[in-house]
């Protein structure tokens, strides 16, 4: 899953960021509404955690930019402002959910969880393949009932060739879905990733390399 945060309050704003890499997602951070326009022209996102009161360019602004765009990206709008007349503003201008300050981070988590499933093709949040099972909401992964320890990114890894149901997902899209902005697109973090979560999955080989295409989970 790929996020966006866009939050004025640095401090906030890195602390979601921080809190929603460590549940496996790729997050890039913008602190104003024209960064955050350039940025969803450059990078497709899954979710986009919007603020509504932005400097430069206003949150709505950036909403109704997303909407007309026609994107997947959904948007979870986050606000200090908690009367239901607000909410119902910020949702007629497109957001697909609201979320009001002072929040929970347990809370934000699910709704930007939820927004995901509907940012995609449908699919349960249990994913099961090869043997190897996938509780994306628990962030817990196991193979033939044996627990598996992976780290974030190994998980990131896993949710998305599981989730292409057995097509090729070239290192390309991997990078995309799984890596930030801030990821050298010629380093061999892939690659690497790959290997230690073969190396956990353990035998016989679930993941397979095609030269030249990409990486599949049989």
């Amino acid at each position: 899953m790929r996020v966006l945060v866009v939050e004025d309050e640095r401090l906030l704003a890195d602390a979601l960021a921080e809190g929603l890499r460590r549940l496996s997602m790729a997050v890039d951070v913008c602190y104003d509404g024209d960064a955050a326009l350039e940025r969803v022209h450059v990078h497709s996102y899954d979710v986009v955690v919007l603020d509504r009161d932005l400097p430069k360019v206003h949150g709505d602004d950036v909403c109704r930019s997303l909407v007309n765009a026609g994107g997947e990206a959904r948007v979870l709008m986050l606000t200090a402002a908690g009367d239901v007349t607000d909410r119902v503003a910020g949702l007629r201008l497109g957001a697909d959910d609201y979320l009001t300050k002072p929040f929970s981070f347990d809370e934000l988590v699910a709704r930007v969880q939820a927004l995901a499933r509907r940012a995609r093709p449908a699919l349960p949040p249990v994913l099961q393949r090869s043997g190897v099972t996938l509780d994306v909401p628990r962030h817990q992964a196991s193979r033939e009932g044996r627990h598996l320890a992976l780290s974030p990114k190994e998980f990131a890894v896993l949710e998305v060739l599981m989730r292409a149901e057995g097509a090729v997902v070239s290192a390309e899209d991997l990078l995309e879905k799984a890596w930030d902005e801030h990821t050298d697109p010629f380093t061999n973090a892939v690659r690497v990733a790959v290997m230690t979560l073969r190396r956990k999955l353990g035998d016989p080989p679930v993941i397979e390399t095609l030269p030249g295409a990409g990486y599949q989970l049989r």
